[in-house]
């Protein structure tokens, strides 16, 4: 039989429906919550070098698991059958994973890896299948996508069956294979590499998925202060963590959403090889700006268990999180306008200071004043984009 799916199942490109971000894929993204939230409880109980090298490893393949998939919905249209199955199928296989999470490095290291190479292998099989008869110089490029996928599967697999001080080595390398593969093209001879100036992609649903993802996890930080909040008595300090909790997260979504978020699908359309554009700064640059929110969820919750606890953990926890969200925000709106912007620099200087002071303050005092910073830099974006005359993207 011939191969390849018979019924054209790409996106429209003269439709509303080219850019629209489908209902199937937000369903998707709710198994993205639990995920993260075990993925900041893991970091929470593993406030160690090893722990933070294991969760750096769990950032990189959720992040890794989902923007891979909003690149294969850019393409194929959620809204036709086939499509909108394997994308059902896909959020059960990434619930699989996302419920291993907390035991990757333990008891359930095979069931992680197993259900990771099941998500990428799957997906990316599907949409060399699907886009065979439709678009054959794409789908070949998926198809050199997919030897690099299952070359870093093989080393999930042997990762996950080794002991523990074996694993993970192997991890990282299976993720490096990935994201290097990203970065060369995934050459593979006889069919060549992916050239991405080529690829024709919807800056408005690239821009609005990762807003999307960028909510999801603000959400889950908010989701993991409520919790760890109501298993407290009502205190002082209990109550000014979860305001700071609270605050933090507001200004994060200001910083993000008031001007950012709005000018990266413009900047896509602009774009003379907009895969390239797309690849930097959403599934590279992005990838900072997420794991910022993440550990900021880890640092919330440290003030409300430990407010006058102070250690170097806490400190790295408190104001790495809004470290890591304004450098990934730098870079990001750099790319996009060719400029530094003034504010997101001033912040990252604040929280330099912020940490050289931090011995003498309390864990409470120096997430407060990182919640200063970052409401600081909101305020001051906010006046810079009035002055430049920019709409707001919020």
């Amino acid at each position: 039989m011939p191969f390849g799916l018979r019924r054209d199942v790409l996106r429209p490109t003269d439709s509303s429906r080219a850019d629209r971000v489908t209902y199937v894929e937000l369903f998707f993204d709710l198994v993205f919550v639990f995920a993260l939230t075990q993925l900041s409880a893991y970091l929470f109980e593993h406030q160690t070098p090893l722990g933070a090298l294991e969760g750096a490893i769990m950032v990189l393949a959720l992040w890794w698991t989902w923007v891979s998939t909003t690149w294969v919905t850019n393409w194929l249209d959620p809204v036709k059958l086939p499509v909108r199955g394997a994308v059902v199928a896909l959020a059960f296989v990434a619930l699989v994973m996302s419920i291993s999470v907390a035991e990757s490095f333990g008891d359930r290291a095979w069931a992680f890896a197993v259900a990771y190479v099941v998500l990428q292998l799957g997906r990316t099989g599907f949409i060399v299948f699907a886009m065979w008869r439709h678009d054959r110089r794409t789908a070949l490029d998926f198809t050199c996508l997919l030897i690099w996928t299952a070359a870093g599967s093989v080393l999930w697999i042997v990762g996950a069956l080794l002991p523990l001080p074996a694993q993970l080595p192997f991890w990282a390398a299976a993720l490096g294979v990935e994201y290097l593969g990203t970065r060369l093209g995934f050459p593979v001879p006889g069919i060549g590499r992916v050239r991405l100036e080529r690829w024709d992609l919807s800056g408005q649903h690239i821009a609005e998925r990762s807003a999307l993802f960028v909510l999801i996890a603000l959400g889950e930080g908010l989701l993991v202060t409520g919790f760890a909040f109501v298993d407290l008595d009502i205190t002082v300090p209990a109550t000014t963590a979860m305001v700071i909790a609270f605050v933090s997260a507001a200004a994060m979504w200001w910083v993000y959403f008031d001007h950012g978020e709005r000018i990266g699908s413009e900047a896509i359309e602009a774009a003379d090889a907009p895969g390239r554009l797309v690849r930097t700064a959403y599934t590279y640059v992005h990838l900072l700006v997420i794991a910022g929110i993440v550990l900021t969820s880890v640092g919330d919750k440290e003030l409300l268990k430990h407010p006058a606890e102070q250690s170097v953990s806490a400190v790295v926890t408190v104001l790495g999180g809004p470290f890591l969200f304004l450098v990934g925000t730098l870079c990001f709106r750099r790319l996009l306008e060719h400029r530094w912007v003034a504010p997101h620099l001033a912040g990252i200087l604040g929280l330099l200071g912020v940490a050289a002071v931090s011995p003498v303050l309390t864990p409470l005092a120096v997430g407060g004043a990182s919640t200063a910073v970052l409401v600081a830099v909101a305020a001051m974006e906010t006046v810079d984009r009035v002055r430049r005359g920019r709409r707001s993207g919020g």
